[in-house]
């Protein structure tokens, strides 16, 4: 969620509960072996329960185990425990940035994702926090401006200005607003968001898999449809990552040469979390965990278009490592060394995210009529 723009495995009896049977067999199918609602039924099922819930209760596993090894680093600050508290960060951003491949339903309703991924920040900002007399207990660090929670603010602390951090540098009020920091992201934010998702009358999970005419949250299959590919989904993160505007991820911190301004620049994790970004839309349009995906949908009805989704998907996947390359730059450099690399990028998102908003928009209208 950027300050100033819009924004594993599950139990195999919550699964049981929330699996849908398989269906039945039609020759009217298109080649899939499925009638077309049928295949509407089994993309549905298969995002809720093998895509979406394994992906959130990933991010919660990787939020544990971050919260446990800061638990660790604040007892022992040794550059040891620091390394481990800082692989435990990008591997839970890899869980979070593949999650916002589909910021559906009450990641955005709730304010999960503003209260933990708001940015950028400023490091100035959070030194006069750690030098005033706030108490930075749990209580206090829920009440602070967005900039001021998350993943970011963590990122600055076990990784410094410029990725610098010595474990000696975690003074007392470091590690107390880091614990805090911590405890406030697993227990307010990645816990209750997957919770959202698999407890209530209906939880969002139930939501989806029943949409329908007595549905408060899709009245039909097609809003669901719509709402996954489109500007909450698929489309939406195509564009916040690429959009050739101030609140694009990428071309904000390009176009004002300034490094500050990337999602992650203390980490240097920046380019990889876009890169996740569209890989977790990507995942969405596949399937995961060999279930279906919004593919066997369009599949079903029109292959060409099938191809060419597939195709940009691949391609503005891949050109992410040019701009890496060989020797792994970092988007904070690449910026400025690179800059071909990041346009060729910005355009080739630009190119998914048209396709997605109007061909895969314009085939959800036309087919899904339930």
């Amino acid at each position: 969620m950027k300050l100033h723009g819009s924004s594993i495995l599950v139990s195999s009896a919550l699964l049981g509960s929330l699996m849908f049977s398989a269906c039945s067999k039609s020759s009217n199918s298109g080649g899939s072996g499925q009638n077309f609602t049928d295949v509407e039924t089994s993309v549905i099922s298969d995002f809720v329960n093998k895509t979406a819930l394994p992906q959130y209760a990933s991010l919660v596993s990787a939020g544990t185990d971050l919260n446990s090894n800061i638990t660790i680093l604040v007892s022992t600050p040794t550059d040891a425990n620091l390394l481990a508290a800082q692989t435990s960060w990008k591997t839970m951003r890899t869980a979070w940035e593949r999650c916002e491949g589909f910021l559906i339903g009450p990641v955005e309703s709730n304010d999960y994702d503003p209260n933990s991924d708001t940015w950028p920040t400023d490091y100035k900002q959070m030194d006069s926090l750690l030098s005033s007399n706030n108490a930075l207990t749990l209580a206090d660090v829920q009440v602070l401006p967005q900039t001021l929670r998350g993943y970011h603010p963590i990122e600055y602390l076990i990784f410094g200005e410029g990725g610098s951090r010595k474990a000696s540098e975690l003074d007392a009020r470091k590690k107390l607003y880091l614990a805090s920091l911590s405890a406030d992201l697993l227990n307010n934010d990645v816990k209750p968001l997957q919770a959202s998702w698999t407890t209530g009358s209906p939880s969002y999970s139930q939501a989806i898999l029943t949409a329908g005419p007595s549905n408060t949250q899709y009245s039909t299959r097609q809003a669901f449809f719509l709402d996954v590919a489109g500007d909450n989904g698929m489309a939406g993160i195509c564009n916040e990552v690429g959009q050739p505007n101030e609140d694009g991820k990428m071309y904000n911190p390009y176009i004002s040469k300034d490094s500050s301004l990337a999602e992650s620049p203390y980490s240097g994790n920046s380019l990889i979390d876009f890169k996740n970004n569209i890989v977790g839309a990507q995942q969405v349009y596949l399937g995961l965990n060999g279930g279906a995906g919004i593919k066997d949908l369009v599949a079903a009805k029109n292959k060409d278009l099938d191809n060419r989704i597939q195709a940009a998907f691949t391609s503005a996947i891949n050109s992410f490592d040019n701009i890496s390359g060989s020797d792994n730059m970092r988007f904070e450099l690449a910026i400025f060394d690179r800059p071909t690399q990041v346009v060729a990028t910005m355009t080739q998102l630009n190119a998914l995210q048209t396709l997605l908003e109007t061909d895969l928009i314009n085939f959800i209208k036309q087919y899904v009529k339930d």
